[in-house]
C-alpha cells in the first residue's frame, strides 16, 4: 500500500518536461497543444472525480452525464444511451475532411480498492447476485478523462479542423454483466462508425507497470484475441470406494486440463506465435465419497492471429472430446462459450505515420515499441473494421520500481495522474494529423 503523499503527485510535474512539438509538425497541432495546459488541471480533477464513483460495465449512468454535460457544454451533437450506457459526440470541423473516432472506456471492476488517497472509492454494489466493492482498477478513469480534455482542446480550434472528431465513450470494456450484451461490439452493431463514416479510430490505455511520461506502441498485433470456452466432462455416478462400478469425471476432467497445455506447448509455434490455454474454473461433486456425474471447467484462450484462435478452438474441441472418451466418459465443449474478442491488430501505415507524432509530443527517448501481448481489447471490434492505432501511455510513478507497482485488476493498483497531460497531447496530436494528412471533400 502507497502513502497518500507519495501518490499525490503534482498533475502539472510533468507538462513543463515535455518537448514543445517540433516544427515539422503543422501549424495546427502546434496550436492546439498549447491549449492542454488549460485543460490539464481539469483533466486530473474528472479523473479522481470518476475514481471515487466508479460504476461497473452498463451501469456507468453517473460517469456517462458527466461526459454528456461536458460535450454539450462544448457545443457537440451528444447521443447517449448508445450500447446501453455509452456516449457519442460528434464534432464537426469548419472545413471538410474525414472522420476520426477517439474512444475512451468507461467501466470499472468488482474489486475492493485497498489504495490510501482520499479519491478512494468506497462504492459497493451487486454484481452476478453478490455483493462487491467497485475500483477502477485498469485505469478507465484516466481514459475517460483524457478523451474529455482532448474533446475541449479540439473544440477551441473546430472552425480550423479539416474535418470531423467522433468522440466514443464506451461502457462495458471488461465485458457485459451475465445475460447482458455491451461494449464495443454492440456500439459497432448500433452504428457508431457510421453517419458519418468513420475513417480511423485511435485508443489508448494507461499502464501501471510502466513509467509516467512515456508512450508505447505497437505496429500489427497489439492485443490477443479472447475467447471463453466451456467443457462439460460427463461420467457415470457411482460410490467413491467403488469407482470402477461408474465413470469418474474428475478424473477424466483432470486428464483433460493436462493435455489442453500440450495446444500451446507442442503444437504452436511459441518463437512467433505466442497464445495461452487457461481453466480458470472447476467444478464437480458434491461430498467426498461419491464420485459425481459430470465436472464443469471453464476457461479461457487467446491467440494473436486469427489462424491460430481457429486452431485452437478446434484443439480445445477435439482434445477435450477424446481424451474423455479414451478414459469411458464424454465432453461436451463450447468455445467461445458466452463471448468473444477479436485480436486488436495495429494498422502498419497508420503506426508508421503516427510514431513520428507521437515522439513529437513525448520525445523520442520516451516513445518505445513493444511487443504484443495476451491480454484482450475490445476496441478490437472496431480496429477490424477501419484502420485503427492502440497505444500505451505510462502512470508509474517515478519512484516506484516496475516489480513494485501493482498491476491492474489488483486492489492496489495505482496511476500517476501527473502524465494525463501526455495523453491528452498524444491523442489530439494523433488525430489532427490525421485529419490533416488526409484532408479531402466528403
Amino acid at each position: 500500500m502507497r502513502t497518500s503523499r507519495a501518490i499525490l503527485i503534482a498533475a502539472a510535474g510533468l507538462a513543463g518536461a515535455l518537448p514543445s512539438i517540433t516544427a515539422a509538425q503543422p501549424a495546427l497541432t502546434a496550436h492546439a497543444l498549447e491549449r492542454v495546459a488549460a485543460v490539464e488541471p481539469n483533466v486530473v480533477a474528472w479523473r479522481r472525480d470518476i475514481h471515487q464513483h466508479p460504476e461497473l460495465g452498463n451501469r456507468e449512468k453517473r460517469t456517462a452525464g458527466l461526459v454528456a454535460d461536458h460535450l454539450r457544454a462544448l457545443g457537440l451533437e451528444v447521443q447517449t444511451g448508445v450500447a446501453h450506457t455509452g456516449v457519442v459526440a460528434l464534432l464537426r470541423g469548419g472545413r471538410p475532411g474525414p472522420v476520426v473516432l477517439l474512444r475512451a472506456d468507461m467501466d470499472a471492476l468488482p474489486v475492493t480498492e485497498r489504495v490510501d488517497v482520499p479519491f478512494a472509492s468506497k462504492v459497493r454494489t451487486e454484481y452476478n447476485g453478490e455483493e462487491v466493492g467497485v475500483m477502477h482498477a485498469c485505469g478507465h478513469d484516466t481514459h475517460v478523462a483524457i478523451l474529455m480534455g482532448v474533446a475541449e482542446v479540439l473544440a477551441g480550434i473546430r472552425d480550423r479542423i479539416p474535418g470531423s472528431v467522433k468522440f466514443v465513450f464506451q461502457p462495458a470494456e471488461e465485458g457485459a454483466p451475465q445475460g447482458e450484451d455491451g461494449g464495443a461490439k454492440l456500439m459497432v452493431e448500433q452504428g457508431v462508425l457510421s453517419n458519418p463514416a468513420v475513417d480511423a479510430a485511435f485508443a489508448l490505455h494507461i499502464d501501471s507497470k510502466q513509467p509516467v511520461g512515456h508512450i508505447y506502441y505497437t505496429a500489427g498485433p497489439r492485443y490477443a484475441s479472447s475467447d471463453d470456452f466451456r467443457i462439460v466432462v460427463k461420467g457415470r455416478q457411482t460410490h467413491g470406494g467403488k469407482p470402477w462400478n461408474g465413470v469418474d469425471p474428475i478424473v477424466a476432467a483432470a486428464h483433460v486440463i493436462t493435455a489442453l497445455q500440450t495446444l500451446v506447448s507442442r503444437q504452436m509455434n511459441l518463437a512467433e506465435q505466442p497464445s495461452v490455454v487457461t481453466i480458470g474454473r472447476i467444478r464437480g461433486g458434491v461430498r467426498n465419497n461419491i464420485i459425481p456425474e459430470e465436472v464443469e471447467m471453464l476457461g479461457t484462450v487467446r491467440a494473436l492471429h486469427a489462424d491460430d484462435r481457429t486452431r485452437l478452438h478446434e484443439g480445445i474441441r477435439r482434445t477435450a472430446t477424446k481424451v474423455a472418451e479414451s478414459l469411458g466418459a464424454s465432453a461436451e465443449v463450447e468455445v467461445p462459450w458466452t463471448r468473444g474478442y477479436p485480436a486488436t491488430v495495429n494498422d502498419e501505415a497508420l503506426a508508421a505515420q503516427m510514431v513520428p507524432v507521437l515522439e513529437s509530443v513525448a520525445g523520442a527517448d520516451r516513445v518505445h515499441r513493444m511487443r504484443p501481448t495476451t491480454t484482450a481489447e475490445d476496441f478490437s471490434f472496431i480496429a477490424e473494421r477501419v484502420p485503427g492505432f492502440y497505444i500505451g501511455l505510462g502512470g508509474r510513478p517515478a519512484d516506484v520500481k516496475e516489480e513494485d507497482a501493482p498491476d491492474h485488476h489488483t486492489p492496489d493498483f495505482f496511476i500517476d495522474d501527473s502524465g494525463l497531460g501526455l495523453g491528452v497531447r498524444a491523442m489530439a496530436a494523433m488525430a489532427l494529423e490525421y485529419l490533416t494528412s488526409h484532408g479531402r471533400s466528403r
